[in-house]
């Protein structure tokens, strides 16, 4: 598949795990993000980059992928994508920097 690809598949794979024995919490984890992620004041796309800048100071591959993928799905271009990382890096420094190479795999695998 591909290293962005596989992670998130790895993702769902233990969500499925961690379902089975807590379902009532998956469910409703699920549900908040659903519902958050859902335009309201602001659209799904600018929530999808917030995530994604978030998830690259919290250094989180998955949640990279993730987001990088429903960005893209959401109607973000990947100058926006790239844009929203360097807003990540000013936020969260070196370490943060160091995580932009995940944003750019994910937009070869994605976009």
């Amino acid at each position: 598949m591909g290293e962005i690809k596989d992670a998130i598949q790895d993702f769902y794979e233990a969500m499925k795990v961690l379902s089975k024995n807590n379902p009532d919490v998956v469910h409703h984890f699920r549900k908040f993000m659903d519902v958050t992620m859902k335009g309201n004041y602001l659209d799904t796309k600018t929530k999808e980059l917030i995530a994604l800048a978030t998830g690259i100071t919290a250094r989180c591959k998955y949640c990279i992928g993730l987001h990088v993928q429903s960005a893209l799905k959401a109607g973000a271009t990947k100058e926006e994508i790239l844009e929203t990382a360097t807003v990540a890096i000013l936020m969260g420094g070196g370490p943060a920097l160091t995580h932009v190479a995940e944003v750019v795999k994910a937009l070869e695998e994605f976009g």
